[in-house]
């Protein structure tokens, strides 16, 4: 039988490409991807995914990664780098246009981002826009994606709409915030490029793509406070640089300043689709705002999201073992042991965890909290739980409640207790070298400034809880009963 195509997908550990390399493998295409680091993919790929090492600068890598492709994803930018990003894009995109045509790459797949302005173009996207330029204007006929703001749960817009309108009632907002826009939804975004792989293409394409109608980013944060049940003011002044706007934006929202300026800067421009040709070209057609957000915020319902804009290499030159993290507003405090014992033996007292048997630690605390979630109409600890030994989804613990279940791997609970948000807590078990490792999370999604200000008041308590409770469990785990 003849193999399928193989794809070459550059960009898998950013937001869309990771979201775009499992749409691709549930349709049963090759694909190939291109990565710096390896092992921050390994758990995200299918069996059939080849994995290649390696940096679209690098002529070697570029080549040995293009071998035998038919079709290349180009999902690369240098939004991140602190200076000169705009000729680094420029000799990356040069570079692998180049070396495609050398492998007899068929076709290569853009995503660049709308505006109009020339000269008056922020430099971000007028990098984007000039790469674009040097890949249709390349010997492999190419496919140029305009794109308006992307709406999907972790992307870099939505996170940072969605920070602003829980944390601020009232917003101070720069002329930016009324500039208008055609915000698209990912599923749609996804939709466009994996069809681009069977358009015919005598030659290259641009096509903008945006959503079913126009808005601005005021009009979006409008929106999803409404679908929140939030109310919101808005109160406009004539001037807010791109610098203040970073800052302003780096203290409320989870984007590193740098980040924000750059897309700030790029903010100023109307990004909205003036023709029809990818509607004409394409079977496709974009949902509206109201669904747009609303499938975005039925996507957080899931404790993260499958990638995240902060995914991507180029977003953060730091360390990810962090105990503290955040995935847009939404809080995770993560904390890991080792046990010398298999995985059954270590998940067994996560199992066991509530009720009579209580948790492990500090439990006074736990009935003081208790007591309190009681005197404001809330569960309390009075449920416990229905079987000693097993749990099943559904099942109460407390005032927490089953949400997920794996034997001997994984643990999920979700709060019922009175909060202003969300939370969950999270009990993972993987091998690990001479026995296990057993992380402990806790989740948390906070509606609002009170929900900020109730989680940072009982930060350091729930630090010094937590951490008890997986010492204690580690010990429980090692006992000859356990």
């Amino acid at each position: 039988m003849k193999r399928a195509p193989l794809i070459l997908l550059t960009g898998a550990t950013g937001y869309v490409g990771g979201r775009l390399l499992r749409r691709l493998e549930a349709s049963g295409r090759r694909v190939r991807c291109l990565v710096r680091d390896p092992q921050r993919l390994a758990h995200r790929v299918g069996h059939e995914t080849e994995v290649a090492a390696g940096d679209v600068l690098n002529p070697d890598a570029r080549a040995a990664a293009l071998r035998d492709v038919s079709a290349a994803y180009y999902l690369i930018h240098s939004m991140g780098a602190r200076r000169g990003f705009e000729s680094l894009d420029r000799r990356a995109a040069e570079g692998f246009a180049q070396a495609a045509a050398q492998a007899g790459v068929e076709r290569i797949i853009y995503l660049g981002g709308l505006g109009t302005g020339g000269q008056g173009l922020s430099s971000h996207l007028r990098s984007r826009q000039e790469v674009g330029r040097i890949l249709r204007n390349g010997p492999v006929p190419a496919i140029e994606f305009q794109s308006s703001i992307v709406l999907g749960s972790g992307s870099l817009s939505f996170e940072m709409i969605r920070a602003l309108v829980e944390r601020l009632p009232v917003m101070v907002t720069p002329r930016w915030v009324s500039t208008p826009a055609q915000p698209i939804a990912i599923e749609d975004l996804l939709a466009y490029l994996e069809a681009a792989l069977d358009l015919p293409l005598p030659e290259s394409r641009v096509f903008r793509i945006g959503g079913a109608e126009r808005t601005s980013y005021g009009g979006i944060m409008q929106e999803y406070a409404r679908q929140r049940g939030l109310r919101r003011w808005m109160v406009p002044v004539p001037v807010l640089t791109p610098h203040l706007s970073s800052l302003w934006l780096g203290l409320v929202t989870p984007l590193y300043a740098r980040i924000g300026r750059k897309l700030v800067d790029s903010l100023r421009h109307p990004t909205v689709v003036d023709d029809d040709e990818a509607l004409q070209a394409f079977a496709i057609r974009p949902r509206g705002l109201q669904a747009s957000i609303a499938r975005a915020i039925e996507e957080e319902e899931r404790v993260l999201a499958e990638t995240r804009w902060s995914d991507a290499l180029s977003s953060s030159g730091l360390p990810r073992d962090w105990t503290g993290v955040r995935f847009g507003t939404r809080i995770v405090s993560s904390y890991t042991t080792h046990v010398p014992v298999p995985a059954a033996r270590a998940f067994a007292p996560i199992r066991r965890i509530g009720g009579r048997r209580g948790w492990y630690h500090a439990n006074g605390l736990w009935r003081l909290r208790g007591a309190l979630d009681l005197l404001v109409g809330g569960v309390g600890l009075r449920r416990g739980r229905r079987d000693p030994e097993r749990l099943a989804v559904g099942d109460t613990v407390d005032w927490w409640r089953v949400e997920q279940i794996e034997p001997e791997r994984r643990l999920r609970l979700a709060a019922e207790m009175r909060l202003p948000g969300r939370a969950w807590l999270e009990f993972e078990v993987t091998p690990a070298a001479g026995g296990s490792r057993i992380r402990q999370s806790a989740i948390f999604d906070p509606v609002g400034l009170a929900g900020l200000l109730y989680w940072y008041a009982l930060y350091p308590l729930h630090f010094l809880v937590f951490r008890g409770m997986l010492r204690a469990i580690a010990r429980q785990a090692t006992r000859p009963q356990a």
